[in-house]
């Protein structure tokens, strides 16, 4: 890192940062999502509210971590019982390292409380899906329902 740089942290997120993570995720929505669900389903769901909607739900149920840098929030992942929920980094800091180091401090702390963690990710979203293998999470298995497939990914203490 360059000088005058403060190095990435991880702390809880409070409702102070609630416009910042909203604004985040549509963001990061907005820029990463549109190759692989396309223009008219990307803008429908920023547009419905139900990204902003979900942050707020869960920054009231308290687990919610923000990953800052030089006092500006740059990530943020969502637990939510077993599961990383949500994880999103800023589009303009991709491929930095922050993306290991925010799911790692999501790992350590649901594997201190569940022998097994849970992720879900877009099948068609190749960088995310290289990226939790990369990170050695497991395919588990297709997720069909509403809206577009998921894939399940898992993680152990023994896969640790």
């Amino acid at each position: 890192m360059s000088t005058g740089q403060h190095r990435p942290a991880v702390r809880p997120a409070t409702g102070k940062d609630l416009a910042d993570l909203q604004a985040l995720a549509r963001r990061t929505i907005d820029t990463c999502y549109r190759g692989f669900l396309g223009d008219k389903a990307v803008d429908r769901f920023i547009g419905s509210g139900a990204s902003d909607a979900h942050v707020k739900t869960h920054l009231e149920q308290g687990e919610v971590h923000c990953l800052t840098q030089n006092n500006r929030i740059v990530g943020f992942s969502v637990l939510d019982g077993p599961t990383v929920d949500l994880m999103m980094i800023d589009p303009d800091h991709h491929r930095r390292g922050l993306g290991r180091l925010l799911l790692r401090h999501a790992e350590e702390t649901l594997l201190a409380r569940y022998p097994t963690v849970r992720l879900e990710t877009f099948p068609e979203n190749t960088r995310a899906v290289a990226f939790y293998e990369a990170c050695g999470w497991t395919f588990g298995a297709r997720l069909e329902g509403e809206g577009p497939a998921k894939a399940e990914y898992t993680k152990s203490h023994t896969t640790n």
